[in-house]
């Protein structure tokens, strides 16, 4: 093993702490209306639930940059058989909780955890493992692309029962990057993307629901008071924002107009108070967060801590992009949260845990 450096990425750990300030912030401009109506008044309901969070995750953040990422290789098998088992108590009528149409959660009470974004992070550890340890059969169909698809693809299968297919996908465009990264075939990417064209139809057509989704993406306004709602409250948020918006805290949109607007739709609010500037500059710290990621997984000292970081990074990449894609109109609304901003426990401590391997590896890079 390499020797470890006395600091580790000090720039990704900044670009974190200002994600993460914005987030908070923008949760309690988004959500301080909302609150006040469901919960007596109560304006910070959200955003003291997403402190709290907030404080789990730093303190699991540096606890884990400080614990050797090969000690994750051990537990890269209980780690997913733990999260494949909850993925299932999800699925059995009276565990999994339900929220949005999707049962997704177990939990008891206020507490609950999304099994779903463990999965994520599980998947990522040991598919590092294995890519690493049989790097030398990535290029071949039988030993190489078909063991390492096989698991990702019932992950998926069973995110899909619940359902929730903006999870699913991120978990399924995090793997491929890592496994094209491993040097898998771009032949067989073809391949794989023509099979996966296929499974995506055979998915939107199986659900109504679905077709619905993709319809009000090519048109909101055909139904703009039901499956085009969401996309075109939250065009109606971007637009009148402008260059610099209304004001931090002046949002017209979060008074109930826009459906979800501290979790999906923070983007969106964020446009609408702080701007095409403000906006920019979020885009710009994902931007520099991203780049420390690669720049990580390309010095990592072996390539399990290469594919580690490219996991990581990827998965956050993925994730912001379709978030942004979804709450400008580009893609149909998938339920996807921006990382570090939007409301939510299990995300936002994950990505933080996530973040705290990215630092211990960055403690180990070539210099």
């Amino acid at each position: 093993m390499a020797k470890s450096k006395t600091t580790p990425d000090l720039i990704l750990i900044i670009v974190t702490f200002l994600l993460l300030t914005v987030g908070l912030v923008m949760v309690y401009s988004a959500s301080a209306i909302l609150a006040s109506y469901h919960f007596d008044g109560d304006s910070f309901y959200f955003v003291k639930r997403q402190l709290l969070f907030a404080g789990i995750g730093l303190f699991a953040m540096f606890f884990v940059m400080n614990v050797h990422y090969w000690m994750w290789r051990q537990w890269a098998k209980l780690g997913v058989l733990i999260c494949f088992l909850l993925l299932i108590a999800v699925l059995i009528p009276g565990v999994g909780l339900e929220r949005n149409g999707s049962t997704s959660w177990l939990g008891i009470g206020a507490f609950s955890i999304q099994p779903s974004e463990f999965m994520k992070v599980a998947l990522i550890v040991f598919l590092a493992r294995f890519l690493s340890e049989n790097q030398k059969y990535i290029t071949t169909i039988k030993k190489g692309l078909i063991p390492s698809l096989s698991l990702v693809f019932l992950s998926f299968g069973l995110i899909m029962l619940q359902p929730d297919l903006g999870t699913g996908t991120v978990l399924v465009m995090t793997c491929i990057i890592m496994i094209f990264t491993a040097g898998a075939q771009i032949k067989h990417f073809v391949f794989m993307g023509l099979m996966g064209l296929t499974g995506v139809a055979v998915l939107i057509i199986s659900a109504p629901y679905r077709i619905a989704r993709i319809t009000s993406f090519l048109d909101p306004w055909k139904d703009p008071l039901g499956t085009g709602f969401q996309i075109i409250q939250s065009l109606l948020a971007i637009g009148p924002g402008g260059l610099l918006g209304f004001g931090l805290g002046q949002s017209r949109q979060k008074y109930q107009y826009l459906p979800e607007p501290q979790t999906d739709f923070i983007f969106s609010i964020i446009s609408e108070e702080l701007g095409f500037i403000g906006a920019t500059l979020v885009l710009g710290l994902f931007c520099l967060l991203i780049w420390r990621g690669i720049r990580i997984a390309i010095s990592a000292p072996d390539l399990y801590g290469s594919l580690l970081a490219v996991g990581i990074t990827g998965m956050i990449a993925v994730q912001v992009m379709i978030n942004i894609a979804v709450v400008t109109g580009l893609m149909p609304v998938t339920g996807i949260t921006l990382p570090f901003l939007s409301y939510g426990g299990s995300s936002l401590t994950l990505m933080l845990v996530s973040i705290g391997v990215l630092l211990n590896i960055s403690r180990y890079t070539k210099t």
